[in-house]
């Protein structure tokens, strides 16, 4: 039974059709909104309607939010999905849609606003209970002697944070007090280049920590779940290659412990819809860093673990549903792996585009292609280069391994130049397999293999 007639889908790529593929199994008739250069996407195909929102930069076409109410108005849909990226955590587009009478499936705007500063959110996260890492407190000002001060109390080495922050940029080590000053002139003019927002905060650098991040689930009804926690340390400059859950060496008390803080945290600040909060771990304890107010890229290998279907559950509780499980439900089965499969060469990681050939999707036990491209397929130059998701699920870590192994074997794609390569390496380096390792380790192992 559908509980909105139709909706309209504000992305592109491997989301948006995952985002039709949810909707259509819900009896919901989908939207496709597109660029000129999006025209032959899959999902645009596939959807009951199509509208071309704009040429193919994102500024004039999936960042032009009144060419996307003014698509849902004349296809009158009900609702809008953001997907991940674009406008997902954009406070004023959600603001926009509800003003229009629109149902935004997602948080409510002042939510999105709360947590999208990075200061704002870490005040009210401490003010819940979530544990944080030592730091300003707020925002620093321009009293340079303060700034010293509070870096002392921090002790070195210490990060500046832009408050509008986010994707890995703006933010900068020091290592020394002689290089706060110069460290903070710089953070701020990137901050404000990149984000509008001069405004930085100070934290404690933590050396090795691993990213350890929670999805939630909360209703307008009072409800709120935790689906467990996923690693998120196989990075390359802030930026996510493979993602996993359960997460190695945590508990199943660990687990409910920051599960739970998180779940309290949702009710105390009224979210609504599906979130993460994302942690740095080190030497055992959980430090909030921020939290994401939308789908994330890497769901699936929660969706794999737990059985949730988190998309469904975004648009049940948009309509004011009720979650549909309870806490008591959510078991926690095997172990899921995700690689992020990018058009970009796997050693210089520059973009690819081009035209996809001979393109054959793996497949057997627990194996999931998340992916928008087909054969013939253009990848654009205008757009992110992840063209897709490749998750495995096993009983247990080495048999999601295996399995992936094996997926990224059997996947066929010619064309453009793929990252596939480095995941067949990363999937067979020691240190992953042993697992549990730091944020910095697979940079670590690059430079090690160029040297």
């Amino acid at each position: 039974m559908a509980v909105m007639d139709k909706i309209v889908i504000a992305n592109r790529g491997e989301i948006a059709l995952r985002i039709l593929r949810a909707a259509h199994a819900m009896d919901i008739k989908t939207v496709a909104l597109h660029s000129t250069v999006d025209r032959n996407l899959k999902h645009v195909g596939m959807a009951d309607e199509s509208v071309c929102i704009g040429p193919a930069p994102a500024s004039e076409s999936y960042l032009n939010i009144p060419a996307i109410i003014a698509a849902t108005e004349v296809t009158d849909a009900i609702g809008v999905h953001p997907g991940y990226g674009f406008l997902a955590e954009n406070a004023d587009f959600a603001e926009r849609v509800e003003e229009s009478g629109f149902v935004f499936i997602g948080p409510r705007p002042e939510t999105i606003r709360l947590m999208g500063d990075k200061v704002s959110a870490i005040k009210a996260m401490r003010e819940a209970g979530v544990p944080c890492v030592p730091g300003s407190d707020g925002p620093l000002d321009d009293d340079l002697e303060r700034c010293h001060k509070i870096a002392r109390e921090v002790g070195y080495p210490v990060i500046i944070k832009a408050a509008a922050g986010g994707g890995g940029r703006g933010m900068r080590v020091v290592h020394t007090e002689a290089h706060l000053h110069n460290a903070l002139q710089l953070t701020r003019q990137e901050a404000k280049s990149a984000f509008g927002d001069a405004t930085v905060y100070l934290e404690k650098y933590l050396q090795n920590p691993r990213h350890i991040e929670i999805q939630v689930l909360a209703d307008t009804h009072g409800n709120a779940v935790h689906l467990g926690e996923r690693d998120c340390s196989t990075q390359r400059r802030h930026q996510k290659v493979i993602e996993e859950a359960p997460a190695p060496g945590i508990s199943d008390e660990q687990r409910e412990e920051i599960g739970t803080i998180c779940v309290e945290a949702c009710k105390r600040i009224g979210y609504r819809g599906a979130g993460t909060f994302e942690f740095l771990f080190d030497d055992g304890n959980f430090y909030f860093i921020e939290m994401n107010t939308r789908i994330q890229v890497e769901h699936p290998v929660t969706e794999r673990i737990t059985g949730v279907d988190i998309v469904r559950e975004q648009i049940l509780i948009a309509a004011g549903e009720p979650l549909s499980f309870t806490q008591e439900d959510v078991a926690i089965r095997g172990h899921a792996i995700e690689c992020r499969i990018n058009a970009e060469h796997p050693e210089t990681f520059m973009p690819s585009p081009g035209v996809v050939e001979g393109f054959h999707t793996p497949g057997g036990p627990g194996v999931r292609v998340d992916s928008h491209i087909y054969d013939g397929y253009r990848v654009p130059p205008n757009y992110d280069s992840m063209i897709g998701k490749l998750i495995a699920h096993g009983q247990n870590r080495d048999q999601a391994i295996a399995r992936m192994r094996v997926a990224l074997d059997e996947m066929v794609l010619n064309g453009i130049t793929t990252n596939i390569p480095l995941h067949k390496w990363v999937l067979r380096d020691n240190g992953f397999l042993k697992g549990g390792f730091n944020i910095h380790y697979l940079e670590k192992r690059l430079q090690e293999r160029e040297a």
